[in-house]
């Protein structure tokens, strides 16, 4: 039998704490590390081609697995539906696949496409609507074609119009069940203005409104090449792949233009604004105004600034309103950027019933503390390194990367929009962000809603200035009696 000598226990101590520095070393280690800096970032490039019809296609090559997808955006969304038809192109994005096609029903497609592990969905939102495919390479020919029937020879079965109404009837029913659906909604109706595009709500009344033929003519208005850009990545030979389309998609005839949208947002006046709910144990703050789009000068600066304020675990009022004042579990936000029209200024918080107001006037004194103390170089580069440290996650993968560029053509952006990112983050000075949050953050502009159960507030609302009480009952449909009126507010 082998024998084994027992290691001496001082012996043991001494060659374990060999492997671990002293806590002396170990805190001056890591800031010794000579962080080198970051890599240039060069994109895998899609190819890129227009048709003579106007269609624009990007092909992104990835042969890691054998799988091919693609998706159609095509332009014009629910911003362009008519406002007594609202609802209508989540309708239209619902049926287009539902309804399948001339020659097979949707479930028939359902079956179709289940036996060979595919997908075919389709979607609507602001500006535009989609049609998207997911296969194995072996497949591409099959699911191609149900794509393509989709694309040009949707049916809209009446039937499945119908189930759609009263699906949307349902959602409409259930939509003041979860808070944060409603301060969604609210915000961004004080933001825009309630009857803009980018806050209406469909309502029972709208809904019933629309028909099959309103989806119809909305395919014909919209989809057609000129008005779609096309994107496939996978396991695919982009000289072989631009060749079928062409042949399947270029004796398409090219379709009318559709009109630039542009909508002027009509913020509510600033102040306060209540929506009662007293099934609820804590209040949802939100101070929403008017923000900027990316094209905007001062975008980067506005990111550095939301990172370092509201951005996340180190920002300002993470730091002050949840760790220091122990207001709130999660609290952030910042000066909201959109492509092709402002974004909202938001910034949130939830916090207990009985500390209502206190969070309030906490988050006033931040905004105020801004100017009296400008995000320091400190927090600035903390900001910067986040943002770009955590960049190229959005960017990691082909797919990610076609979705990119489809954006910036999409949006008419320069396709080294993405290239010019990095650099105009790490451009951005203390100087550029004390301007752009000075320049786009005003307290006295923002209106401040507040969802929660007034009765059990610290003190009532009005005592910080007027209140406006929302009023968040839904709209019976045609026929029906209305619902009592909400109990009034304090």
């Amino acid at each position: 039998m082998k024998r084994i000598f027992p290691m001496p226990p001082s012996f043991a101590l001494l060659t374990l704490l060999s492997f671990y520095p002293s806590p002396a070393a170990a805190q001056t280690s890591w800031q010794q590390i000579n962080i080198p800096p970051l890599p240039a970032f060069h994109p895998r490039e899609p190819k890129r081609f227009v048709m003579p019809n106007g269609m624009v296609v990007f092909l992104q090559e990835d042969h890691e697995l054998p799988l091919i997808d693609g998706i159609a955006r095509i332009r014009g969304g629910s911003r362009s539906e008519p406002a007594e038809k609202t609802g209508l192109v989540d309708m239209y994005g619902e049926v287009w696949r539902t309804g399948g096609t001339k020659t097979q029903s949707g479930d028939q497609l359902d079956d179709y496409l289940e036996i060979r592990a595919a997908k075919v969905e389709t979607g609507g939102s602001a500006d535009s609507t989609t049609l998207s495919w997911s296969c194995l390479k072996p497949d591409f020919d099959d699911v191609f074609k149900v794509f393509d029937d989709l694309l040009r020879g949707p049916e809209f079965r009446s039937e499945k119009v119908e189930l759609a109404q009263k699906e949307y009837f349902d959602a409409i029913s259930r939509r003041n069940d979860e808070v944060d659906e409603i301060v969604g909604r609210e915000s961004a109706k004080l933001a825009y203005g309630a009857r803009s595009p980018y806050a209406r709500v469909p309502e029972y009344k709208t809904v019933a409104a629309v028909t099959r033929q309103d989806l119809v003519d909305w395919h014909r208005a919209h989809v057609n090449p000129s008005n779609i850009i096309l994107g496939i990545v996978g396991d695919f030979d982009s000289v072989a792949m631009e060749a079928k389309l062409r042949q399947t998609y270029g004796a398409w005839p090219k379709g009318p233009a559709l009109k630039d949208v542009d909508i002027e947002p009509m913020p509510a006046k600033p102040g306060y604004y209540l929506v009662q709910k007293e099934d609820v144990n804590q209040s949802s703050i939100s101070m929403v105004g008017v923000g900027i789009t990316r094209k905007n000068p001062d975008y980067y600066a506005v990111r550095v600034f939301n990172e370092a304020f509201g951005g996340g675990f180190s920002s300002r009022l993470f730091r002050t309103i949840r760790t220091e004042k122990g207001l709130a579990y999660a609290v952030g936000g910042g000066i909201g950027t959109a492509f092709d029209h402002p974004g909202m200024v938001r910034l949130s918080m939830g916090t207990k019933s009985a500390t209502t107001l206190e969070s309030i006037q906490a988050l006033d004194e931040q905004i105020d503390d801004v100017s009296k103390h400008p995000i320091t170089d400190a927090e600035i580069k903390l900001a910067k390194d986040a943002i770009l440290n955590s960049f190229i996650f959005n960017l990691d993968s082909p797919e990610k990367i076609l979705r990119e560029r489809m954006a910036y053509e999409f949006y008419g952006y320069p396709q080294d929009y993405l290239e010019k990112f990095r650099l105009g983050v790490e451009k951005v000075t203390p100087a550029d962000v004390a301007r752009a949050a000075s320049k786009y953050l005003h307290k006295e502009k923002l209106a401040i809603l507040v969802v929660g159960n007034s009765g059990e507030f610290d003190k009532p609302l009005s005592s910080l200035g007027p209140v406006t009480n929302i009023d968040i009952t839904i709209p019976p449909p045609p026929g029906e009696p209305p619902e009592p009126p909400a109990k009034p507010a304090r």
